[in-house]
């Protein structure tokens, strides 16, 4: 079960934030005043914004999707949600798993390439 997950992630940044403003804060994370003050309210991020947001709260985005990784070579990926009152919380999750199985294959495919396989 995440810690934390995609719906409460506007109230983990209030919460980080404190008293401090908006505008400092979101030049620390490296975004928009606006954009941060969206997912305060609850708007999903975008894969970029997501993965900043991730790297300021100091929180693996798979804890956040409630999704666990086997592998932990190169990068992180962050998966991308737009506001959408159609989207189901175990689509979301099984959207999720998809990415990051796909990068997992891709990883592994360029570790086949550079091996000669």
């Amino acid at each position: 079960m995440p810690k934390i997950n995609l719906q409460a992630i506007g109230r983990k940044l209030l919460e980080r934030r404190g008293e401090r403003g908006v505008r400092e804060v979101a030049r620390e994370i490296g975004i928009s005043p606006a954009t941060l003050s969206r997912v305060e309210r609850g708007f999903l991020p975008d894969v970029e914004t997501f993965g900043k947001i991730c790297r300021w709260l100091a929180v693996d985005p798979g804890e956040i999707l409630g999704v666990t990784s086997t592998r932990r070579q190169g990068p992180a990926i962050g998966v991308h949600f737009r506001k959408d009152e159609a989207l189901a919380p175990q689509t979301a999750k099984a959207l999720a798993k998809m990415i990051l199985a796909a990068q997992r294959a891709l990883a592994i495919s360029g570790n086949d390439k550079q091996s000669g396989i």
